[in-house]
């Protein structure tokens, strides 16, 4: 059943990642897009729900809001979580866009190199990853978000121009 709904969720990623865009918006700066409130407010019913849910990664001056699922809604607004993938221990699945759309929060991403360090927090949760493998996958391989034995971070991305091919980037909790 999980692999059934994972299917789904990243089919429903690898449509959407897939499209050529060609219309960027120029007119946000790359500061205004990675200033973000720590706490995140997501409507849950008629309720709302403050998170402490975000990624940092220095190097690359990202800080970026998470929110759950990868579905378009959430990836033009947020980093999108893998639903199937843990929150806090095992693996955390991570996608996010790299060009075309409002937020690109993972536009630097391939700037990446062995031995950078990532943050991750979820509400009391905080962990500091650092980057162990960098690879270019296809887009039909999910095997990098499969569960794992140790604690570490999944971040996929597009490639450009190459719709059956992603960025995976995993890192390793020490």
């Amino acid at each position: 059943m999980i692999f059934l709904i994972l299917n789904v969720v990243i089919h429903n990623f690898r449509i959407n990642c897939g499209k050529d865009i060609n219309k960027i918006n120029y007119e946000e700066t790359f500061s205004e897009k990675n200033n973000i409130d720590e706490e995140i407010e997501i409507n849950i019913g008629k309720e709302k729900e403050k998170l402490n849910w975000y990624i940092e990664i220095s190097v690359i001056s990202l800080k970026a809001p998470i929110q759950e699922s990868v579905n378009m809604e959430v990836l033009n607004e947020f980093v999108g979580h893998f639903e199937e993938t843990s929150k806090t221990a095992g693996n955390i699945g991570l996608a996010g866009h790299n060009r075309g759309y409002k937020n690109n929060y993972f536009e630097n991403l391939n700037k990446l190199k062995i031995g950078d360090e990532i943050k991750y927090k979820y509400n009391e949760f905080e962990g500091i990853y650092y980057v162990e493998k960098i690879e270019i996958i296809k887009s039909t391989n999910w095997s990098y978000l499969e569960k794992s034995p140790n604690n570490r971070i999944t971040l996929i991305t597009c490639i450009e121009n190459k719709p059956d091919l992603r960025l995976c980037i995993q890192a390793i909790q020490k």
